[in-house]
C-alpha cells in the first residue's frame, strides 16, 4: 500500500455559534471564535490517498487529478470565503475544524478515481490540526 498526500492551502472566514443561542451563551461555548463580525485562518489542507502502485502509469492516482479534484470540489468553495454564509458543503453546521474535515472528506470521497481516500488533515493554525478518516 502506497500513500500520497497532496497539501494546499486556503484562507476563510468563520464563525462559531449555535443558532437559537444569545451572544452570552455562544461565547461560553466558543470563546472569541463566535465573534459576531467573524474571524479568519490561513488554513492548510492535506488529502491522502491509499492505494497499489498501477503497473502501467507507475502511480496510485496522478497527483496532478488529486489537485484538480481538490479545487474542483473544495478549494473553490472555501478560498478567501465565509464558511458560514458562502459554503454550500458546510450549509447549517458549525463549521469547526472537525466538521470541516468531516464536509471535506465527504465531498471528496466518492471523487477519487483510483486508490481510496485515506484522510484529511486540516491545519487551522501552527500548532492545532485535526484528522478524520471517514466513518
Amino acid at each position: 500500500m502506497v500513500y500520497i498526500t497532496r497539501r494546499e492551502t486556503f484562507a476563510a472566514a468563520h464563525r462559531l455559534f449555535k443558532p437559537g443561542a444569545s451572544d452570552e451563551e455562544n461565547f461560553r461555548m466558543f470563546g472569541k471564535c463566535s465573534h459576531p463580525n467573524w474571524h479568519g485562518h490561513n488554513y492548510t489542507l492535506e488529502v491522502v490517498v491509499a492505494g497499489e502502485v498501477n503497473p502501467e502509469t507507475g502511480f496510485v492516482l496522478d497527483v496532478k487529478e488529486l489537485k484538480n479534484i481538490i479545487h474542483k470540489y473544495v478549494l473553490e468553495k472555501v478560498d478567501h470565503k465565509n464558511l458560514n454564509l458562502d459554503t454550500d458543503f458546510l450549509k447549517g453546521i458549525i463549521p469547526t475544524s472537525e466538521n470541516i474535515c468531516i464536509a471535506i472528506w465527504n465531498q471528496l470521497k466518492d471523487k477519487i478515481p483510483s486508490g481510496k481516500l485515506y484522510s484529511v488533515k486540516l491545519y487551522e493554525t501552527e500548532n492545532n490540526y485535526f484528522e478524520y478518516r471517514g466513518e
